[in-house]
């Protein structure tokens, strides 16, 4: 089920990379399903000590395969999409990401649930959900609020601002700011001495810093409405709009 996302490990560091820069990494129902099932395998796996999530190519993550997104809509709530979102919030080890580019959709709101972020120069986050008649994933109308405050958590999920780099690392989303040509070392170094740590001891930090409870109460809230919401006749003029390359018009909604 790769299609394609790679898969390495480096002692203690696991990677997932998706690897699709032609398609920007749009994430398809197979590479959800290869990503949920590594997370799913290293939260088992004692030589894990910390998950790795990058994308190849100029860019992280431009979302979901609109297409493929599209084919598997009737049964979302229980597909591979939210299947790898749920486990992101019930992953009990840490997890760093190294983000360069666009991260759009599932490409920022899994930053949320990382534990260390490095964020290239050149890196955008954005969640343009309402703007495709659809409401926030992975407890982010939970977690993004709570980070950044109602204000600027409102331009981005509500209104689909996106924010620079710079701007997220000083609002909390990420913890380094670095030159493109330094991603690589920086995510491999701060990957490297997490592993170092005792890892009984990460994990239970981990644990009393997440609320995986209240998390998942909040997506299976989302998840519900979300599908909902992919039914409406609103995201069905977005996503007829997208698939022919035109601007959708609400007005009559």
């Amino acid at each position: 089920m790769n299609g394609t996302v790679d898969i390495t490990q480096d002692g203690g560091v696991l990677t997932l990379r998706m690897n699709r820069p032609d398609k920007k990494n749009a994430l398809t129902n197979a590479m959800y399903g290869t990503m949920a099932d590594t997370l799913e395998n290293a939260d088992r796996d004692d030589s894990v000590r910390v998950a790795v999530i990058r994308g190849a190519g100029e860019l992280f993550c431009a979302g979901n395969d609109i297409g493929d997104f599209l084919k598997a809509s009737d049964n979302i709530a229980e597909g591979n999409v939210f299947r790898f979102i749920r486990l992101l919030g019930a992953f009990t080890k840490p997890l760093v990401a190294g983000v360069q580019g666009h991260a759009v959709g599932i490409g920022t709101t899994m930053l949320l649930h990382c534990d260390y972020v490095v964020l290239a120069e050149d890196a955008k986050l954005s969640t343009p959900f309402t703007g495709l008649g659809l409401v926030p994933e992975a407890a982010s109308s939970m977690i993004l609020p709570a980070t950044i405050g109602h204000s600027r958590a409102f331009a981005m999920l509500a209104m689909g601002e996106p924010m620079g780099a710079a701007e997220a690392v000083a609002a909390g989303l990420a913890n380094q700011l670095v030159a493109n040509t330094e991603l690589d070392d920086a995510v491999d170094k701060a990957a490297q001495r997490i592993a170092a740590l005792p890892p009984g001891a990460m994990q239970a930090t981990k644990a009393l810093m997440r609320e995986p409870g209240v998390t998942g109460a909040r997506m299976e809230a989302e998840i519900e409405i979300f599908a909902q919401r992919l039914q409406s006749a609103e995201a069905k003029e977005a996503f007829t709009a997208f698939m022919e390359k035109r601007k959708p018009d609400f007005s009559s909604f």
